[in-house]
């Protein structure tokens, strides 16, 4: 399911509208086939499974690292890339300045680090990042201080080490290094314009003409392995062809994607009816997916949210719950799943599925707000205070994370788990 955690907003499940609060987007099918295109390269860094790749909603072109764990790429530069290739260019530039050590040799770095890691917050530095006046992440867990901008603003020295590093990466995966030159194409002349109409990443990632040509003559001198392109192709298109279609109107899509009979533009055909709404023809369309891939979890669950959008909780929850068994480690659909049994009236069902989604998975808001109602329907005000303060810590909102996370304490046993979750936030969430 694609949701968008809006800044200082708890809400339902979303389908993306054109006019969008900046926030993060989530969705199990499009962070999987990211982690299959970041694969190759991350493997080359040495950061195989540490290191996952997070979509900023936000039409600005940007990429930054939020810590040694979480890659993110704003929605405008992802859907302005024209292949795997460019898109692998620039996960290859930013696990290079995590390989070369360019967060950890700074006090803001680490100081920002150690904050989030008191609630496991990985996401948290990126609010420094997440572009100008505009509002932050909602997941961001601290103010956009001086000392967290910093974080960002990579030097010249540490942009030719990460391209040099990032080139090496892309040439070893069998990737050709002449995308990491179009990239830097798309930012050609960025500098000359004034900061408040540059992209951040000029404003992070100096663009000096020395720089550009030596990537260019790199990418010139050097011939990449050869490789199979397939998979990383396929999952590439899966991942720009779902988000271009919950993020631009649905009429652009159907145009876009006319009569095709492939299987991305009936994946983009079949969210854009979905969002027109036409319930028969989002079905009908994702149900011929579903024949052709039986055992794909991601249409599965795409099913399930057109159902459970469309109030048919009940059917909702059959294709959920095909998903979870077919991706049976997937948080997100597991909270998908939950949410459906949720607005079916299967409460007890629910709350454990969602518990399970939570261990996995404990910084989604949804999920939190989902589990917290969960709890409350089942007679547990205590432990639904608990999710409820640390969703409210997760968006931000530390001060009503403080209130929660208080009346938890006062409910729940001395040292229960609940009680003990309700003192992390305790902890970090400052008196007024």
């Amino acid at each position: 399911m694609i949701r968008l955690f809006a800044a200082l907003c708890a809400v339902a499940a979303l389908t993306l509208q054109p006019a969008r609060a900046q926030g993060l987007i989530r969705d199990a099918e499009i962070e999987y086939a990211l982690a299959q295109v970041a694969q190759p390269i991350l493997q080359q860094a040495g950061l195989p499974g540490s290191v996952r790749i997070y979509i900023i909603d936000n039409d600005r072109m940007n990429a930054f690292v939020g810590d040694a764990r979480a890659i993110f790429i704003h929605s405008g530069l992802l859907l302005r890339l024209e292949s795997a290739d460019q898109l692998q260019a620039v996960i290859a530039h930013e696990a290079a300045h995590i390989a070369n050590g360019h967060l950890t040799r700074r006090p803001a770095a680490a100081r920002s680090a150690a904050t989030a890691a008191k609630l496991g917050l990985i996401l948290s530095a990126a609010a420094a990042a997440a572009g100008g006046g505009r509002a932050g992440l909602g997941v961001a867990a601290g103010t956009a201080s001086a000392a967290q901008r910093s974080l960002f603003a990579h030097t010249r020295a540490e942009e030719a080490s990460a391209d040099q590093s990032s080139l090496r990466y892309m040439a070893a995966a069998g990737v050709n290094p002449q995308a990491a030159r179009e990239v830097l194409e798309l930012f050609r002349g960025q500098e000359m314009l004034s900061v408040g109409r540059q992209d951040p990443y000029a404003q992070t990632h100096p663009l000096t003409r020395d720089r550009i040509r030596a990537v260019e003559g790199f990418a010139a001198a050097v011939t990449p392995r050869t490789t199979d392109r397939s998979a990383v192709d396929y999952w590439y298109a899966r991942a720009t062809g779902k988000l271009s279609a919950f993020i631009r109107a649905p009429s652009w899509t159907l145009r876009q994607v006319g009569r095709s009979g492939d299987e991305v533009s009936v994946l983009r055909r079949a969210i854009a009816e979905h969002r027109k709404p036409d319930l028969n023809r989002a079905l009908s369309a994702i149900d011929s997916l579903i024949a052709a891939r039986p055992n794909d979890p991601y249409f599965h669950e795409l099913r399930g949210q057109f159902l459970l959008e469309a109030g048919q909780a009940g059917a909702a929850v059959g294709s959920y719950r095909r998903a979870a068994d077919l991706a049976p480690r997937s948080a997100l659909i597991r909270a998908g799943l939950g949410r459906a049994m949720l607005a079916a009236d299967q409460t007890g069902e629910a709350l454990r599925v969602l518990e399970s989604a939570r261990a996995s998975d404990p910084y989604d808001p949804n999920l939190l707000r989902d589990l917290a109602t969960a709890h409350a329907r089942s007679g547990q005000n205590g432990m639904a205070s608990v999710a409820t303060a640390e969703r409210y810590a997760v968006l931000g909102r530390l001060a009503d994370a403080r209130i929660h996370a208080e009346r938890a304490s006062g409910i729940l046993p001395r040292g229960s788990s609940g009680w003990l979750r309700a003192q992390d936030i305790l902890a970090v969430a400052p008196r007024q």
